[in-house]
């Protein structure tokens, strides 16, 4: 089972909200999904969290060999950067 690390969309019209799942490959965008590890607001202001992922369990998923989308990779890496800067 080819695994991967993917956006699902979750928002309303004009305020897209995405959830950070671990799907299979063959399943469709906002198709089923195994476990979901966090979320991405892009419209978040303010005070508002705007991006949030579980990191024990993206590691665990990592470990067993899910792959991250291209976007989700692009996302990780903002997330990086963002927390050593707020420590």
């Amino acid at each position: 089972m080819a695994v991967r690390i993917r956006l699902r969309r979750v928002g309303s019209k004009k305020n897209p909200i995405w959830r950070i799942v671990v799907a299979d490959k063959r399943d469709r965008r906002d198709g089923r999904f195994i476990e979901r590890l966090g979320f991405y607001n892009p419209l978040a202001t303010g005070g508002a969290e705007g991006l949030r992922i579980a990191q024990d369990r993206l590691t665990h998923w990592r470990s067993v060999g899910a792959q991250a989308s291209p976007t989700v990779e692009r996302l990780l890496k903002q997330a990086a950067k963002a927390t050593p800067a707020a420590a």
